[in-house]
Order: C-alpha cells, then structure tokens, then sequence
C-alpha cells in the first residue's frame, strides 16, 4: 500500500481576515495617516492631563512678566566646565537707548535646572486626586520657565495652549458624536421604513442643510447669557455646533439603508425572526461602520474650527474658560503683533491638530475603500 503525502495548504491571510483586518493593512501603508495617528494620540493624551503635562499654573498673573518672551531649554552646559541637564538661563531685561525698545538676553550666569517629574502647582488629575506632580518644572519657583512667552497680565501661554487644549479637542469629539447619534437614528429610520416617514425625515434634512451655518452659530451664541457658568456655556456651544452638523451625515445613512433594505443577508435575517432592531444595528450598520468612522474624523476638525472661530470673535466661550479660540482672542490688536507674536501660537496648535486629523480621516477613508487596494 503506497504512503499518500497528506499537504498542509495554509490558507491566504486575506482570504480569512476581517474586515477591520484589512482596514488596518491598507492603512498601515499609509505613512503620512499614520504620523498624523501618533500626533492625534499624542494631542488627546495631553488634553486628557493637561496639568500634568503644564509647567506654570495657566491662570496665575505675574505683574512681572507681562509680555514676557519664549524661553529656551539647553541640554548641555558649557559656560562652567562640561555638564548634561535640561536646564533655562533667566532673561535679563535692558533698553535700546535709540528706541527704549525692550530687548531680553540670557543671563548665562545663572543656571536654573529643569526637573523631570518635579513638582509644581496643585491640580486634579482625572478628577481622582490632586497632585502636583509635573513632567517639566523649575528647580526656582521665584524665576518661572516661559516656553511660550507669556501675555499681557504675566499668564504663561504654553500653560495656557496645554490646558485650551482640553475644551478644544474634547468639544470636537462631544460635538461629533451628539451628530453620529442623531444622523444615524434618524438616517437609519429614514432609510429603513421609507414612504411617509422619509418623507418627513427628509424634509427636515432638507430644511436643516438650507440653513445658513456660519450666521446660524453666530446668532445662537450670541443669545447664550454671558452670566452662565463655564460648564453651562461648553454645554450649549457643543449643542449649537451639533445642531446642522447631523444632516449631512444622516442623507449618506439614509442612502445606505435603502441600498442595504433589499439585500439578501438583510432578508435572510428577516425570516429567520430577527427583530428589526437587530437587523439594524447588528447587520446593516457594520456594513459600512468604516464609513461612518472615516466620516466621524473629518468632522472632528470642523467642530474645532466652529469652536475657535465662535470664541475668537467672543460669541463662544468667554474667560476665565480657557480654550484655543479665547487664546487667540488676546492676539486681536496690532501690539501683539508687533510684540508679542508668540501670542499666535495657540492658532499653531489649532492648525497642527486640523491638520493631523484631517490626514488621519483620509488615511481611513482610503483604507476603508474596498476599490483602493
């Protein structure tokens, strides 16, 4: 009797992968997506501990320090012999005897280091527990550490910049997911019963996307009372903007449920007894989920950019709130520009993280794509 070779046939990754499997190949080709990954992380780590990562308290004055300039950190020490440290030299303040502008040099004789995990002011962490551990902080609480310069009433801006940055990028998030919320219930049953029912859902849909956006913001914000507390104002501006960003999103839902109605599996579903709930949000819905996500992160940065816009032309959140767009508001005059232009730096960050999400949400649009392999 002849010995049969029995072959073991692996079967092709991509043949027996999931979808989000394959999502994840096409975008880890994506070298640009993927930056724009660990920035985005990067960016909702220091916004979820801001105080950690912050050097000064962002909301104390320093009569002292009004318009102070940035400040730089050096590594290596070479003005008394040789040493490695992260460490500042204080700014020594003189006059052009021409102009009496102000001109700041380092004072190299004096060496301040800088700590790792030092300590510093006193803040909540997480809304756990307070601590007053940093991951930056001065070994000289008398000579402060201005990396971003500081503002007209002393307040250091990179403080400042790291704790807007929290009301900012979460108001993006709270916004967009109050608008995947509404788009999909509402996209979801137009599409799913249509006749009268998307009838009415899409006249309404209709009705919202006519609206004028910027002037409709504009004159919600301007009705909020400017006695409400800060966390009544973050509320309702996350509502305001929210409020036409659903139709849109809704219209692209509606359109899948009524290609996705008269699909086999949709049907198979049906006779074997499935409820209509089920069919929805357990069958349909993950057929395109990486639409809705892919759609989810490009509407991010358009919630930021209503936010900043509506704060900086003072219809948004008002101080003490401290947000990207109430930070940009001190750089309204033609003195900031000429002295203190450190003070443009909160609109940096807002590009930076318009920009990185942005490229993330192409990154996943492409790789979502089931034609771009």
């Amino acid at each position: 009797m002849s010995d049969i070779a029995v072959i073991n046939v692996q079967p092709d990754r991509a043949a027996v992968a999931s979808q989000w499997q394959l999502i994840w190949w096409a975008f880890r080709r994506h070298r640009l997506a993927i930056v724009a990954l660990v920035v985005t992380v990067v960016m909702y780590v220091v916004a979820l501990v801001p105080g950690f990562f912050a050097i000064n308290d962002p909301t104390l004055q320093n009569a002292r320090a009004t318009f102070h300039p940035p400040q730089g950190l050096h590594l290596i020490d070479t003005t008394d012999g040789f040493s490695i440290g992260l460490h500042y030299y204080p700014l020594k303040l003189t006059r052009d005897p021409d102009t009496l502008a102000a001109i700041y040099k380092e004072d190299t004789s004096q060496k301040i280091p800088v700590v790792l995990f030092g300590r510093g002011y006193e803040y909540s962490f997480l809304g756990l527990f307070r601590t007053n551990i940093h991951l930056l902080a001065s070994a000289d609480k008398s000579r402060p550490l201005f990396l971003f310069g500081a503002d007209r009433l002393g307040r250091d801006v990179y403080s400042r910049v790291v704790q807007g940055g929290q009301i900012s990028l979460s108001i993006g998030l709270v916004g967009v997911f109050i608008s995947l919320l509404l788009g999909v219930v509402l996209g979801g049953i137009s599409g799913y019963y249509g006749g009268r029912i998307d009838f009415v859902m899409q006249r309404v849909i209709d009705f919202v996307l006519s609206l004028p956006t910027i002037p409709i913001w504009l004159a919600l914000a301007a009705a909020l009372p400017q006695g409400w507390p800060a966390t009544l104002q973050y509320m309702m501006i996350t509502i305001i903007l929210s409020f036409t960003g659903w139709a849109q999103l809704a219209r692209v839902v509606r359109g899948r449920f009524l290609s996705l109605r008269t699909e086999e599996f949709v049907a198979a579903a049906r006779l074997d007894g499935a409820s209509e709930g089920r069919i929805i949000f357990r069958h349909m819905l993950p057929s395109f989920s990486s639409h809705i996500i892919a759609s989810v992160t490009l509407a991010v940065p358009a919630m930021i950019l209503a936010e900043t816009s509506l704060s900086f032309l003072g219809l948004g959140l008002q101080p003490p709130t401290i947000s990207w767009g109430v930070l940009l508001r001190e750089a309204q005059n033609i003195r900031s520009i000429a002295t203190a232009p450190w003070l443009f730096l909160p609109g940096a960050a807002v590009v930076v993280a318009v920009m990185a999400l942005n490229l993330l949400g192409d990154g996943l649009r492409d790789a979502a794509d089931p034609y771009n392999k």
